[in-house]
């Protein structure tokens, strides 16, 4: 956990667009939270180390919103790693194995005014669908990755 925490908080860019800050309540909370008709064993919360240096964490539900989608629900990398690549290739070897088990889509949502977290997942080939959520503190727009 206070790895976890740590990686958070010093992705101080994406809580500019994403309030409130990390905190371990809200970390367990994430990790166990689900959307509606999805089970425990539909979700997967990873983190990916260097060594003993936990450089980016993942959660992901399988199935979800509909059969044959992976939803990306957040992904954050340790800034000292970011810029390097290292996430491109990551998020392209998860799609390798996500179309492997026969996933056809992965979807996700960016927070509205992230031009970091957009440019990121556009360069990773996903395209915003045009849609766009409310939140409580601004927007969510939909993106997506057809493989």
């Amino acid at each position: 956990m206070d790895k976890i925490l740590n990686l958070c908080r010093k992705n101080i860019l994406f809580y500019q667009y994403h309030p409130p800050l990390a905190t371990r309540e809200r970390i367990i909370e994430d990790m166990f939270s689900l959307p509606p008709g999805k089970e425990n064993r539909d979700k997967f919360y990873l983190g990916i180390y260097e060594g003993d240096c936990l450089v980016a964490v993942i959660d992901f539900i399988v199935d979800y919103p509909k059969t044959g989608v992976i939803y990306i629900g957040f992904f954050m990398m340790d800034i000292s790693y970011q810029r390097k690549g290292i996430a491109t290739k990551m998020i392209g070897e998860m799609v390798d194995y996500f179309k492997e088990c026969g996933f056809k889509k992965i979807e996700l949502a960016v927070d509205e005014g992230n031009k970091q977290s957009e440019s990121f997942w556009q360069k990773n080939h996903f395209i915003k669908t045009g849609e766009k959520f409310k939140n409580s503190f601004s927007a969510y727009l939909p993106m997506e990755r057809k493989i």
